[in-house]
This record gives structure tokens, sequence and C-alpha cells, in this order.
């Protein structure tokens, strides 16, 4: 396993922080931020046909770049530092690893070309009004009517899902708990009987949907009724995936506070030279480089097909959740009053902040699963 990045990858991170730099300043941000849609059509189509970053996991043979997690997480490290409004964890992340885990080959040839191209946004519904992402949490039914399903239920906290050309759903036959009957489904993001809403959320950078399903005929994505694996395994790539957007999202947090305490000046002297809040940006530090390590660790670990990447995706996800939220805590406190107001930028990150911490399992889910796959 590797612990540094090669020179491909470090110019690749250059690049690509070149690029969002330039399309999603903060200005950008709080534009989008009020659209439904919540993303800017010819950033898209850069980002996906020009830099080809909707195909970065995606391999050769299904039109995809064919790069690795650790790429796809650098991707994601960098989208989270400058905040893009886009529909890419939702596309790239969830709906294409879900039929790279579930799909047979035919529907991996079929589906995964044109979100390769990002010529098709796709999304993946798990978690209902429970709020839960695993499989315990899933009550929707899927029927079998001849050849077709029809799919009856409720879907909640689907990322872009008012706006995905595709739904890739997990739900289950009548009559099984647990991780018994779940199957995957390839809805039509316009089918007849579904119902998108979307949801006003805290955090106006990440749109979330509810879906109502009534009777929505739906293609079985793999084996029926073995769902529970690879939907376990997409959610394991999903949380190093959000732990590595977190650290991107932290790290830019703690530079704007200490450029902040190296600014601001307070009895003739700047603020960053205040022992307490020396003893704050190191705690920061801190919390900051070692949720870094266990992101890259968890996504390394996930390109060599390491046995234990579900404790390390959780591990990552529970130690990116809490820095995030406590940089962001601490950088408003270094700011003073000024840090939380509308008009200042970091309210946006401690917003992202907020909504990441829950998303996909809180810290105290990812620390107990933790454990549990650590059989301690």
């Amino acid at each position: 396993m590797k612990f540094s990045f090669t020179d491909e990858q470090r110019e690749f991170r250059e690049f690509l922080r070149r690029f969002l730099d330039d399309k999603s300043p903060t200005t950008e941000v709080r534009r989008l931020m009020e659209t439904d849609s919540g993303v800017d059509p010819d950033v898209w189509n850069q980002l996906s046909q020009e830099l080809g970053l909707t195909a970065v996991h995606i391999p050769e043979n299904y039109g995809g770049q064919g790069f690795g997690i650790s790429e796809l997480a650098i991707a994601l490290e960098e989208m989270g530092r400058s905040l893009l409004c886009a529909p890419y964890f939702a596309s790239t992340v969830l709906a294409a690893t879900a039929i790279l885990k579930a799909g047979t080959e035919h529907q991996k040839r079929a589906l995964l070309p044109d979100i390769a191209a990002g010529t098709t946004i796709a999304t993946l519904a798990v978690a209902e009004d429970v709020g839960l992402w695993h499989a315990d949490g899933i009550a929707m039914t899927a029927a079998r009517d001849g050849d077709i399903y029809k799919l009856t239920g409720t879907k909640s906290f689907v990322l872009d899902g008012h706006t995905a050309d595709q739904v890739i759903v997990v739900a289950r036959s009548q009559g099984t708990l647990g991780a018994e009957g779940l199957s995957f489904f390839n809805i039509n993001g316009n089918a007849a009987g579904l119902d998108k809403r979307l949801l006003k959320s805290a955090d106006s950078t990440r749109k979330l949907a509810r879906l109502t399903f009534n009777s929505v005929e739906g293609e079985l994505i793999g084996q029926e009724g073995a769902a529970a694996g690879p939907l376990q395994a997409t959610m394991d790539i999903a949380a190093i995936c959000l732990a590595n957007e977190m650290v991107g999202g932290a790290e830019r947090l703690r530079e704007s506070a200490i450029e902040y305490a190296n600014m601001r000046v307070q009895f003739g002297r700047a603020i960053a030279s205040f022992q307490s809040l020396k003893h704050k940006a190191a705690d920061i530090l801190l919390d900051v480089e070692l949720a870094k390590s266990a992101a890259y660790y968890a996504a390394a670990a996930a390109d060599d097909g390491d046995d234990d990447v579900p404790a390390l995706a959780s591990l990552a996800k529970a130690a990116a959740s809490e820095a995030y939220m406590q940089t962001a805590v601490h950088t408003v406190q270094m700011q003073g009053g000024i840090g939380f107001t509308w008009d200042n930028d970091t309210q946006l990150w401690f917003k992202r902040a907020k909504s990441s911490e829950v998303f996909l399992g809180t810290a105290a889910y990812h620390r107990e699963r933790m454990l549990q796959q650590m059989n301690v």
C-alpha cells in the first residue's frame, strides 16, 4: 500500500485546483445555491467532457478513465475545498459505483458510458424517512409483474434526486427483512408515478430530494435479492470519498482561519501571536492532518482490495466528520462575530460541514460499525 502520492497524482491535484479556483469561487457558489438545479451546465460540460472527471474510476471498457479510488478521492478533496456545486458525488461516486458493484456485464456496458461522459446524471436512492443508510433502514418494496418490477414507497435525502436522469434505487421483496430480499433497480428520472420534491436544507450547496414511488416501473440491476453485499461495498466507497471531500473543506477552513489571525490586529499586534490562538491553531492542524491520513489510507486500501476496507471507510468517515465540524467551529471562533454572518464565506463551509456530518451516517454510527468490523 502506498503512503505518498505519485508525481502524476500531485500534478492532477494542482491542475484540478487551478480549474476549481477559476470555476467555483464563492461568488459562483452563492449564485448556484439560489437555484433549484445547483449546477452550471457549462462548467459541468467542461468538467465531464473536457477534463473527464466524471469517468475517473470507471474502467476503460465502460467508457471511463480507468483510474482508482485514490484519484477519485483527490478529485473529491479538491471539490470539497472549493464547494463545487454539481451532481458529481451523486452521479460519479454513488450511482456509477453501485452499477459497478451490482450490475451485469451487459448493464455496465449499457449504463456506465453515458454517466462517464456526463451526458446522463444519475443518483442513488438508499435512505428513507428514518435516515438510515444501510439495509435495516430500507422499507420500499418491489413487486414483480411479469418481466417488470413495480416499486412502491418513499426515498428521502436523495442527492440531486430532483434533477437526475436516472435513479438507482434499493428496494426489497415483500415480506423480507434486514439484508435479505434487497435488489437494485434502474428508474427513469421521468418515469410515470415518480414524484420528486426538492427538500429545504441548511446546506444549499448540496441539493437533497424526496422521491415518492407509486408503482413505478423499474429494471432489475444484477441478481434479484442479492443487493446487500454490493450495497455495502458501494457505501464503503462513498464514505471514503465523502471523507476526502470533508478533509478538503476542513483544510480550506484551516487556511482561512490562520490567514485571518495573521491579518487581524488587536492591542497593537496580530491575534495569531496570542497564546490561546496558537493552541487553537495547533488543535485544528492536528485534527485535519489525522483525518487526512485516515481518508488517504482508506482510499489506498480500497485500491489494494484490502479486507479491512469496511472498517477503514468507517474510520475515515468518523474522523473526517468530527475534524471538519470542529475546524468549522474553531474558524468561526477565531474570526469572532463576523465568522458566522451571511456576508462572511466561512458560513458556507460551516453548513457543508454540518450536512456532511450526518450524510451517509453519523460519526457515532461509523465508530460503532468500525468496532464491529474489527470484532472488538
